[in-house]
């Protein structure tokens, strides 16, 4: 992958390129269309980006990517 490519994210989000790597991985070996693992995809995801997360946007993300209204997430 393109090392600039990671540079400005770390630079933009603070999140190490291990880290998306890692994530990357995870999301390939994990069953996401298990609720648990996609709910634990969403905190890892909070925590790395280190934002906070209520448990009222994880249930509203979890309910868009299950029904794949992904892109009709509201803040």
């Amino acid at each position: 992958m393109n090392e600039n490519l990671f540079k400005n994210v770390e630079a933009k989000t603070n999140v190490k390129k291990e880290d998306i790597l890692n994530l990357a991985r995870m999301v390939q070996m994990e069953d996401l269309n298990k609720e648990e693992n996609l709910r634990k995809l969403i905190k890892d995801v909070a925590t790395m980006a280190n934002r906070d997360l209520s448990k009222e946007k994880e249930d509203r993300l979890v309910q868009a990517i299950q029904n794949n209204n992904a892109f009709q997430i509201k803040k």
